[in-house]
C-alpha cells in the first residue's frame, strides 16, 4: 500500500498482523483515493471509520468479516461524511456499538462557537449533522479490544470532535495526520489554535506508524507531524508577509499565497487561511475593523 500504487477500493490490505484495511470509494480533491476503513483483530473486530454512506462498501466489510469474526465495536475518528455516516447501517447489520467523542457539535472550542452563534454560515463541509455514537468517549479513556487496548487521544483542530487512536507505538490519526496533503482546518468546524495543541500532544510521543484516513502507512510519523507543524508556522509567516504589503481578506490571501494548488482546492484554502487568521488575531498579531468575518479585510496589529 504505498502512495504510487493506490489499492482498489473494498480489496482488503494487510498491513500488519490484526490489522486490515479497506478502502472507501469515495476518491475526489478532498479525501484522495478515499476513505481507510480499518479492521483491528482476528477473532473479536474492531472497525474504525465505516466510511460514507455507501451500499458497496458495506457489503464490502461484512465480506470481509464473515468467516466467523464478529464485529463487536465501531470507533469514529470525527463526524465527517467521508467517515462516519456507515457507522449506524453497520452498527445495526452486526450489533456492534458505535464509539466517539460526541456528536458533529462535540468539542468545539470556545472561540470556533462564538464564531458559529454569531451567524456565521461558513464552514460546514461535509459535516454528518445527523450522527451520534452508542458511548462517548473523552481523553485517555482504553478502549479494550481482541489483544490489547486503543488509548483516546482527543485531537481537535481538523473538527471539534476528532480523536486519534493509540494502538501501542502505532496510532490511527483520522484527518489529523495525512501522509498526501496537510489536513483542512475550516471554522467553525475547525479551528487552527486547536489544531497545532493537538500536533504537539502527538509529537510528544515517539511513533512507529500512522494510519491515516486517507492515503498510505505514514512510516516517518515524528518527522510527519513536525513537518506539520513547521508547515503551519511557514503559512502563518507568508500571511503576515503578504499583510505587510496591506489589508486583505481570507480569499484574497489565498489567491496571494496557494500559488500552487489545484483551482478546485481555492475555497478550501480561503477556509485554512481564515483559520489562521483567526488564531493571528486570538494572539493580537492581526485584526480586522469589521470584526473576525472571511471576507472582511486583516491588517496587521
Amino acid at each position: 500500500m504505498t502512495e504510487a500504487q493506490p489499492p482498489r477500493a473494498g480489496e482488503i490490505q494487510d498491513l500488519e498482523p490484526g490489522l486490515r484495511c479497506l478502502l472507501a470509494p469515495n476518491p475526489s480533491p478532498m479525501t484522495y483515493w478515499g476513505t481507510n476503513t480499518y479492521i483491528l483483530g482476528t477473532q473479536e473486530l474492531c472497525v474504525i471509520d465505516p466510511g460514507p454512506d455507501s451500499a458497496p462498501h458495506l457489503a464490502a466489510i461484512l465480506a470481509a468479516t464473515d468467516a466467523g469474526q464478529p464485529i463487536t465495536k465501531i470507533v469514529v475518528t470525527h463526524a465527517h461524511l467521508d467517515h462516519s455516516p456507515l457507522a449506524r447501517p453497520l452498527a445495526d447489520a452486526t450489533g456492534a456499538r458505535i464509539y466517539a467523542f460526541g456528536d458533529a457539535q462535540s468539542g468545539r472550542s470556545e472561540a470556533m462557537s462564538r464564531l458559529a452563534d454569531s451567524g456565521y454560515l461558513g464552514g460546514g463541509e461535509g459535516v454528518d449533522a445527523s450522527f451520534s455514537p452508542d458511548i462517548q468517549v473523552s481523553h485517555g479513556d482504553l478502549i479494550d479490544i481482541e489483544h490489547g487496548q486503543l488509548e483516546v487521544l482527543h485531537t481537535p483542530g481538523h473538527f471539534g470532535n476528532h480523536i486519534s487512536l493509540a494502538w501501542g507505538d502505532a496510532c490511527f490519526t483520522g484527518d489529523h495526520v495525512m501522509g498526501w496533503a496537510s489536513s483542512l482546518v475550516s471554522p467553525p468546524d475547525g479551528d487552527l489554535t486547536d489544531f497545532m495543541t493537538s500536533c504537539r500532544l502527538l509529537a510528544a510521543r515517539d511513533w512507529r506508524v500512522f494510519y491515516s484516513g486517507h492515503g498510505a502507512p505514514i512510516t516517518d510519523p515524528n518527522e510527519r507531524i513536525n513537518w506539520l507543524i513547521t508547515h503551519r508556522q511557514s503559512r502563518e509567516a507568508d500571511i503576515q508577509k503578504a499583510l505587510a504589503k496591506g489589508p486583505a481578506s481570507a480569499p484574497e490571501l489565498a489567491q496571494k499565497i496557494y500559488t500552487d494548488v489545484d483551482p478546485r482546492l481555492l475555497p478550501a484554502a480561503a477556509r485554512n487561511v481564515f483559520a489562521h487568521l483567526i488564531d493571528l488575531a486570538g494572539r493580537g498579531l492581526v485584526q480586522s475593523e469589521q470584526g473576525i468575518e472571511f471576507n472582511a479585510p486583516f491588517s496587521l496589529s
